[in-house]
């Protein structure tokens, strides 16, 4: 398994990358979890030009790279990360299957 964008996701990911400047070809999606959160540990996502470190695991999903950390990736693998514009909000979406319950607003999780 892995960590998965959708389509969407990684369009808008292409989007804010073009918006902001940033080299297309060396910038890579940094996805973690913190403690903190209405329910435990809240995501991650920060676009960064920096190489893969010793404790990162590195994969490709729908042409851009992602690096997660291995305490993160524990948490993480076979995530699906989406993106939602709609009336009530807009923002990136997880689909965690290791999330054993998440909150409301959806950013944080319980496993």
């Amino acid at each position: 398994m892995a960590i998965i964008l959708s389509e969407t996701a990684a369009r808008e990911i292409k989007t804010i990358i073009k918006q902001q400047e940033l080299p297309e070809g060396a910038t890579k999606l940094r996805v973690g979890v913190k403690g903190g959160g209405c329910s435990g540990f809240s995501y991650m996502l920060d676009l960064t030009e920096e190489g893969k470190g010793e404790t990162d695991e590195e994969i490709e999903s729908q042409g851009i790279k992602i690096l997660c950390d291995m305490k993160s990736y524990l948490y993480l693998n076979g995530t699906e990360i989406d993106f939602k514009d709609e009336v009530m909000g807009r923002g990136f979406v997880f689909k965690n299957p290791n999330a054993t319950s998440t909150c409301g607003c959806g950013s944080s999780f319980q496993a």
